[in-house]
């Protein structure tokens, strides 16, 4: 999964990067995309390697780009080069100042950059579609896209996100390619001082979030920077400290499987224990296809345990005895914590 921070300028957006990532950039505008890895905390996946002791553990990733923004205080937007590199992510995360900053000026206005950002999307977006259904009108090219592309361009001109328009209204295989900014998932960070870090988020901005069908949470950049050098013992005394009950990079991976209704399955044995991420309603034998492409090719069967089921009996032997083993054909939907063998033959 990757998760694209952009931020206007003197919003925090690389400490929140750093804290995020664990990593040391420069903040500065400007420059190259800067990539962070973070591997997804489970304690299913600890439990499942204390049992088998495998070789390799591997946790599911997540990376996360610092998007690089404009040069100076006084600027307020993103740069058109700026718009096209959040294209390329699956998940957009626009950081938000809610605290006092001498360099810039007037207060805090989260409602206000949150309407800014949304604004320079639509824009951004509308330009795409009106080009494209200009191009297929005067080529009368295909009806269904046409139409499709006309749903798209009205929802854009009543400043309406292409991720709130249902698939029974737009057939979102023709936005496919295109990037489009507004169909992107929207999550929204507000970076405050230390002393509202445990705080909710604002009324108007939550009314706001809920009318653009995106999710937000409170952060500040700072006691994350300070909890990402901690051991694990410290962390949960420093979160308590300022009324959080997990870190911010627990909040995002949650909010963000959350907004692309990802799920997790598990492959186990003695040389590797590893977390898949696949959406929510992937048929098994789809899943099999994420291990590799030959087991969703030569599938035949797989067999199931849900983790509750195996940390219940203990291992997968007495799972078997206990004939609480499942044997699944291709069309069965993966859930969240299933533990699966794939049978194949190719």
């Amino acid at each position: 999964m990757k998760i694209g921070l952009v931020g206007f300028a003197g919003s925090g957006k690389t400490t929140v990067f750093n804290a995020m990532t664990d990593l040391d950039a420069p903040l500065s505008f400007g420059g190259e995309v800067r990539l962070g890895t973070v591997r997804v905390p489970d304690d299913r996946i600890d439990q499942l390697s204390a049992v088998f002791s495998p070789k390799k553990t591997t946790y599911a990733e997540i990376s996360f780009c610092d998007i690089p923004g404009e040069h100076g205080a006084e600027k307020k937007g993103l740069s058109p080069q700026s718009l096209q590199q959040i294209r390329d992510q699956e998940v957009l995360c626009l950081v938000i100042r809610d605290f006092p900053n001498p360099t810039l000026k007037g207060d805090p206005d989260p409602t206000g950059d949150l309407e800014t950002f949304h604004l320079e999307c639509v824009l951004a977006d509308l330009q795409i579609v009106e080009r494209r259904l200009e191009r297929v009108r005067k080529e009368r090219g295909d009806i269904q896209e046409q139409g499709a592309f006309e749903i798209m361009k009205s929802s854009l001109e009543s400043e309406r996100p292409l991720r709130s328009v249902s698939p029974e209204e737009l057939n979102r295989d023709y936005l496919r390619g295109f990037g489009l900014l507004t169909d992107r998932p929207l999550l929204v960070a507000l970076n405050r001082e230390e002393s509202a870090a445990g705080k909710s988020l604002p009324g108007d901005l939550s009314a706001r979030l809920e009318d653009l069908q995106a999710a937000g949470l409170v952060l500040s950049a700072s006691v994350e920077a300070d909890i990402a050098g901690l051991d694990a013992e410290d962390q949960a005394a420093f979160l308590e400290h300022f009324g959080l009950h997990e870190s911010a990079v627990a909040r995002f991976i949650r909010a963000s499987y959350g907004l692309l209704d990802l799920i997790s399955f598990f492959t186990v044995g003695e040389d590797e224990v590893r977390a898949w991420t696949i959406p929510h309603g992937t048929e098994a034998r789809v899943a099999a296809g994420k291990i590799h492409s030959d087991l969703e090719r030569g599938f035949i069967c797989a067999e199931v345990t849900p983790y509750e089921t195996f940390r219940k009996f203990g291992s997968e032997q007495a799972v078997k005895e206990a004939g609480h083993l499942r044997i699944e054909g291709k069309s069965y939907v993966v859930k969240d914590g299933d533990i699966m063998h794939v049978r194949f033959n190719v």
